[in-house]
This record gives C-alpha cells, sequence and structure tokens, in this order.
C-alpha cells in the first residue's frame, strides 16, 4: 500500500473503497472482505450516502485495529452550520461505531459552509476528527477558502477521471498544500472511457485492465483514489496496481485525452445550485 502524508502529517492510504450508491444488501460484506482479503485500509462514505452504519458494522469485524483502517465521511449541506454540524458528527460517531473518524469533509461548497467548518475546527482540535477538507470545491472557492479560516483543508475531493484531468485545480492545490483526491476516478464506467482506444491499447501493453491504467496514472501523480465496487473480481483488480508504472511517454499519451469535461456537472454552474436546492427543498431558507 503507497500513502499520502497530508499537510498536518497525517498518513492517508492513496487507495481505498468508496462505497457512494453502494448496494445495501451487500455493502457491509464489501467492506469486511476488502480489508479483510484485499488489504484495503480506506473506506470513504457520506452523511448523503445513508450507509455509515455499514462502515460501522463491519469495523466490528475485521481483523485489525481502528488505527489501521482510515475512515472518511462528509456533512451534508443540511447539516451546516455550526451547532448542525456538531449535531451530526456525533451522530455519525455513532454510526460508525468510533470514537473518531480521520477525515472529514464538507461535502459541497454551498450554503453556511463556513459555520460548518469552524465546528469542524473545534472537533479537530479536540482529536475527534484527524483531519478536515474539502469537496467539490473550485479552485476560487478553495483559495478564498483558505485565505478565510485558521485551519487550512487538507484535501479536496473532486470529480477527477482522464476527460477532466483538473490541472488548474490541481496547481492551485499545490499552492496552499491541499492534497487532491478523485472521485469517479473511472468515470462510472462510461463507455466513453472504458472504451478509449488509447486506454484499451495502453491497458494490453501493460497487460492490465483499463481501470488499473487509469488508477495507476493517477496514484502516480499524487492523487488520492477511491474507486467504488461492489464485486469481488473488481475489489482485487482495482487495488492490483502497485505491480507496474507507466511510463512517462505513456502518461502524457493519457494526459492528452483531457478534455475538461465533466460526466456528471460542474459545481460552479449555477444550474447545478439550483438543482441541488430543488432536491433537497429543506435547505431553502
Amino acid at each position: 500500500m503507497k500513502y499520502k502524508i497530508l499537510a498536518n502529517g497525517v498518513k492517508m492510504p492513496i487507495i481505498g473503497l468508496g462505497i457512494y450508491e453502494a448496494d445495501p444488501n451487500k455493502c457491509e460484506e464489501t467492506i469486511t472482505l476488502a480489508i479483510n482479503k484485499y488489504g484495503y485500509r480506506m473506506i470513504d462514505t457520506a452523511q448523503a450516502y445513508f450507509n455509515e452504519e455499514f462502515v460501522g458494522n463491519a469495523l466490528q469485524k475485521i481483523n485489525l485495529k481502528r488505527k489501521d483502517i482510515f475512515i472518511t465521511t462528509k456533512v451534508w449541506i443540511s447539516n451546516f452550520g455550526f451547532n448542525n454540524t456538531m449535531f451530526s458528527i456525533s451522530k455519525s460517531l455513532k454510526k460508525l461505531q468510533t470514537n473518531y473518524i480521520d477525515l472529514v469533509l464538507i461535502h459541497q461548497p454551498y450554503g453556511d459552509y463556513y459555520g460548518s467548518w469552524k465546528a469542524l475546527e473545534v472537533l479537530y482540535k479536540k482529536g475527534i476528527i484527524r483531519a478536515i477538507g474539502v469537496s467539490n470545491f473550485e479552485p476560487d472557492r478553495l483559495v478564498d477558502f483558505c485565505l478565510n479560516v485558521e485551519i487550512k483543508p487538507v484535501i479536496n475531493q473532486i470529480e477527477l477521471h482522464p476527460l477532466r484531468q483538473r490541472i488548474v485545480d490541481i496547481d492551485w492545490a499545490n499552492k496552499y498544500e491541499v492534497a487532491i483526491q478523485s472521485w469517479a476516478s473511472l468515470g462510472r464506467q462510461s463507455n466513453e472511457i472504458m472504451k478509449n482506444s488509447v486506454l484499451i491499447s495502453l491497458a494490453n501493453k501493460y497487460q492490465k485492465t483499463v481501470p488499473q491504467i487509469i488508477l495507476r496514472f493517477l496514484v502516480q501523480q499524487d492523487i488520492i483514489v477511491i474507486p467504488k465496487t461492489v464485486t469481488e473480481s473488481r475489489l482485487q483488480e482495482n487495488i492490483n496496481i502497485f505491480d507496474f508504472e507507466i511510463s512517462q511517454e505513456d502518461v502524457q499519451k493519457i494526459k492528452n485525452l483531457n478534455q475538461d469535461k465533466t460526466l456528471f456537472h460542474y459545481h460552479d454552474d449555477p444550474n447545478t445550485v439550483e438543482k441541488i436546492y430543488s432536491k433537497f427543498p429543506e435547505l431553502k431558507r
């Protein structure tokens, strides 16, 4: 396992298991299998995924001590604001069946995330949270945020894959010592990525799969990845990326695929903001 040392000194696995929209009938079993059999050491969940309790149940079944597992969760917008966040983290701790969380992220750059951040700073100072960060922050929001908080975020989790490589985001994050974590590293298995001729050619060359080529490409650039699956064969496939290295020439071929194209939505698009607030009307004041 390769690790990334965050700006505050916390050691974080560079690959973990994402469980966004994971089948609830398989989630707990998948987490246990990932840790006990295939060597995963990080699980990424969120309040909005409604599966923190599966992580907590799995933690009771693993063969490792709590300190050997890295758990990430995220505060959802409906829990933003100082008091709401403090209460929501207490609930997350109970669901996760742990007395501390390794990393907590602000899930979206909307609403009273400054109030939430102040709560995370308090919990960080108390040792209840080991590291704090953000998710889906565009470069302007990230820089503004870093310049206005007491404790800077150590990570920004963003959509990042071969079609959207976020070069500008990475440059600004590096300036402020914010690590980059990729969600949707595999583009959620879209044909546009999985059937890309360049990636298929490289997979054949290195005798790996297209997902393995993508994940290796990202970790070689020090980007943390959390591919999601509930399929055992893919659990094994996704973590089996440390026995080869992509040449710089081939890395450039993948870099040339970048279109700065989202496969989902742009978080700085006003339509995205309206869509989220219309989906969750309780957020409106």
